[in-house]
């Protein structure tokens, strides 16, 4: 399905789910924000910011003492953020932007952040070469990707469960997510972007899940949208009730799902 379309039918569910996901969401943002490393007085652009991570962490971080800049290719993506930050004292600046053909000068920023957004680019070639330009000498992206899909076992179980029951949707919403699930793939890119330095280190960590709650829905509704919309509200609750017993089949009260992904920081030659 056209990306833009999906993640402006998405752009609810993540403004309703953003708080209540702020602690998971951290597990991913303080390793890559650490990894970027930026410093009082640098411009930051964080890319694909959706309602504001890790820009808002990165804002918070700086204090005032830098520029943090937010963008978005969904407008309503940028809503979100907006009311975000109001109670900010130093809030992201929201611009929207394609990552294929960025609004910005040459050499404008000293650190790139990109969290789970460039395997949606139809052209990561030319999403990487935009990153490079607007990079100024020495400075660095870093960009985070989910590795396998079997060892992102939410992802994974909420797919085959909606696959059985809706078709192939599931599996198409699914496969962008996990394009660069070999960290090689995303290596060669960089390089061939133009990019002189390139690691990457895998971050597997875990999210903890009370079996009696639905732990499961901000997954699901960030995720599968676009499917979700098609259904009646019968088939919604229906939905919702079959996910409920397949994860009460599980023994344990309480369970702790894999998050397997990679960070990669991306350099340019001083």
């Amino acid at each position: 399905m056209d990306e833009a379309r999906r993640w402006a039918e998405s752009a609810n569910a993540w403004q309703n789910w953003a708080e209540g996901m702020a602690n998971p969401a951290d597990r991913i943002n303080a390793p890559l924000l650490d990894l970027a490393g930026a410093k009082a007085g640098q411009a930051v652009l964080d890319l694909a910011a959706g309602v504001g991570e890790p820009s808002l962490s990165q804002a918070h971080r700086l204090r005032g003492r830098g520029m943090v800049v937010a963008s978005d290719l969904i407008p309503a993506m940028l809503t979100g953020l907006a009311r975000r930050c109001m109670a900010q004292p130093h809030p992201p600046l929201p611009v929207a932007a394609d990552m294929r053909a960025l609004p910005f000068a040459t050499a404008g920023f000293d650190i790139i952040l990109c969290r789970f957004g460039l395997m949606f680019v139809p052209d990561t070639g030319a999403a990487l070469t935009e990153m490079r330009r607007v990079l100024r000498p020495g400075g660095a992206a870093a960009l985070a990707v989910w590795g396998p899909r079997t060892q992102n076992t939410l992802f994974d179980r909420l797919g085959r469960r909606l696959a059985t029951d809706h078709g192939p949707l599931a599996d198409r919403l699914l496969a962008p997510l996990f394009r660069f699930a070999d960290p090689a793939e995303l290596v060669h890119a960089a390089y061939k972007a133009g990019f002189t330095a390139v690691r990457h280190q895998p971050l597997c960590t875990t999210v903890p899940a009370r079996l009696d709650q639905p732990f499961w829905r901000p997954t699901l509704e960030m995720a599968f949208s676009p499917l979700l919309a098609m259904l009646s509200r019968d088939e919604l609750a229906g939905l919702h009730d079959q996910i409920s017993a397949d994860f009460a089949a599980d023994a344990d009260e309480q369970r702790r799902f894999p998050v397997t992904l990679s960070v990669h920081l991306l350099r340019m030659e001083t």
